[in-house]
């Protein structure tokens, strides 16, 4: 399969599918943790009172988690950037610094988890965008595998602790007013 554009020659045309997926790369793996909040916001006005407050909780206190944990999985494994030990140029300009965990991936995971929780298309949704994100920083030489891999299972504690904290609150404000 030759990948070329109707009117150009076979490099040319490479080159410029090349440089169309290079910005699709790095325009997702820097921005797409918008697409998670926008989408999260909306599900987040469509719910009912109770479920709203409940994923507030669960979200403030797992975001608080899920940013101690990404900095404490920073502070005991270090993992340099892909773009630094390999020599090939990251797509998007980025700091060499530690790149474990991914906290685009980490945040975004969380917030799709939390998602997940209230409704299930709208989180298993985020659920991709969140994983499409965190390959796109991948190919685009910011992260490596294990960098995303350990963002995962960051957001899924610090979900799961948020979740639990807010059932157990909710829970006793529902036992207090009976």
């Amino acid at each position: 399969m030759e990948l070329t554009v109707v009117g150009t020659s076979g490099a040319e045309g490479m080159l410029r599918y090349t440089r169309v997926m290079d910005t699709l790369i790095a325009d997702l793996a820097q921005y797409g943790f918008i697409i998670s909040f926008v989408v999260a916001f909306l599900v987040w006005l469509r719910l009912p009172r109770q479920q709203k407050l409940e994923l507030l909780v669960a979200g403030v206190v797992g975001g608080i988690v899920c940013l101690a944990l990404i900095k404490v999985g920073g502070a005991l494994y270090y993992d340099a950037r892909p773009f630094v030990t390999s020599g090939v140029a990251p797509l998007f300009p980025h700091a060499a610094d530690n790149g474990f965990p991914s906290d685009h991936t980490a945040v975004t995971m969380f917030v799709a988890l939390c998602v997940l929780v209230v409704s299930r298309p709208w989180g298993l949704v985020l659920v991709a965008v969140s994983l499409a994100a965190g390959v796109a920083r991948v190919l685009a030489h910011v992260h490596s595998p294990v960098d995303i891999v350990g963002a995962v299972a960051i957001a899924a504690v610090a979900a799961a602790v948020g979740w639990l904290v807010a059932r157990w609150v909710f829970a006793r404000r529902r036992a207090a007013v009976s």
